[in-house]
């Protein structure tokens, strides 16, 4: 097959990228010492290199943040240091890769916090369902604690820490984890979000978190290296959606213009059982975002050609072929079959279903 604008060079703000193809953020609780990364995870994001972009599995930019087991953080030196050799892997290869910042909120356990970390969210509202913890197996989700005023704005500011944190240790920007029902989404939705202060209640209101946290974050690093990823009707962590949504997100991506970050990285989970995100409510958001625009959710080479070409995105994101097939964009690019990916292997620690996969090459 001959090639298209899926694999020619682009650009990302000032980044050169080699490809359209993002491989999307996808948590493999593999940080297996104090949620701090690894060689092994060196070793996985540089076989993925081949990707324009790579956005990093989601890390917390706090102990109250890190609600998974084992999944890495960027609120110490050591963290800090031990990024450098998976950022520094990345770029020998040819790659360029944002890490996700991602606040867990509500859902979490207080078994998978380090030493100080609390449960915290915009309100006391549990998450349905159960949290796997490596040390007592699932257990119920706990009712958050409602953060104060102060640990609102302690929240920002950790948010702006882990940014330049990420600056230090060699990343090419950073993606705020707006999406799946963590923190950020949590602000934005009237379900998880019962405030009735400067944090909640209106739809205004329940943007400024977000809003804010995007702002810092951009004045400390360059909006030019950020970017937000949302996903409007998902249902992870308990998620439902609410009347108000699409007027929820219409008002907050053009909001989102101004404070000059480079992308919005929309995310569609119908293909993993989610309601579909309207073409609408897509089309909408694309035409009020100036900048970089990337749609993630179920794509194979023929849809993604597609929204390229009609204009409905700039980069397109590929999940979980990626992580089956760290020679994804060489496979697609020559028409050869993806390995299937073992789900069994999505979040346990060690090589197996993560650096074993085979390449065609």
């Amino acid at each position: 097959m001959s090639d298209t604008q899926l694999f020619a060079p682009t650009t990302l703000g000032p980044l050169s990228l080699r490809n359209h193809l993002v491989m999307a953020p996808m948590t493999r609780s593999r940080a297996v010492d104090a949620n701090t990364p690894n060689d092994i995870m060196a070793e996985y994001y540089a076989q993925r290199a081949g990707a324009g972009l790579i956005v990093t599995e989601g890390t917390s930019p706090s102990p109250n943040g890190t609600g998974y087991p084992r999944i890495p953080g960027i609120w110490s030196p050591e963290q800090v240091e031990a990024w450098r050799k998976v950022t520094g892997a990345v770029h020998a290869a040819g790659g360029r890769i944002f890490v996700q910042l991602m606040h867990t909120g509500r859902v979490g356990h207080p078994l998978n916090l380090p030493a100080g970390g609390e449960v915290l969210a915009p309100s006391a509202v549990a998450a349905d369902g159960e949290m796997y913890t490596d040390a007592k197996g699932m257990q119920p989700h706990p009712v958050p604690r409602p953060m104060t005023a102060d640990e609102v704005r302690t929240a920002i500011e950790e948010h702006v820490q882990a940014a330049c944190k990420a600056v230090a240790a060699g990343f090419d920007g950073v993606e705020l984890h707006g999406a799946n029902g963590y923190l950020l989404e949590q602000f934005l939705s009237p379900q998880t979000n019962q405030r009735t202060d400067a944090w909640g209640g209106s739809i205004e209101k329940r943007l400024t978190f977000v809003l804010e946290v995007t702002h810092a974050v951009a004045a400390a690093i360059g909006g030019e290296h950020v970017g937000i990823r949302l996903s409007p009707y998902g249902v992870n962590a308990g998620m439902k959606p609410y009347p108000e949504i699409e007027e929820t997100y219409t008002t907050l991506v053009p909001r989102l213009v101004a404070t000059g970050i480079q992308y919005v990285h929309l995310v569609d989970h119908s293909a993993m059982g989610a309601p579909e995100v309207p073409e609408t409510l897509k089309r909408a958001l694309r035409r009020a975002w100036p900048r970089t625009f990337i749609l993630a959710g179920g794509f194979d080479r023929a849809t993604a050609e597609a929204a390229l070409d009609e204009g409905r995105a700039n980069l397109i994101a590929f999940g979980r072929p990626f992580l089956a097939n760290p020679d994804l964009v060489a496979r697609l690019q020559r028409d050869l079959p993806l390995n299937a990916p073992d789900f069994g292997t999505f979040y346990t620690p060690g090589p197996k279903g993560y650096t074993d996969y085979p390449s065609a090459t």
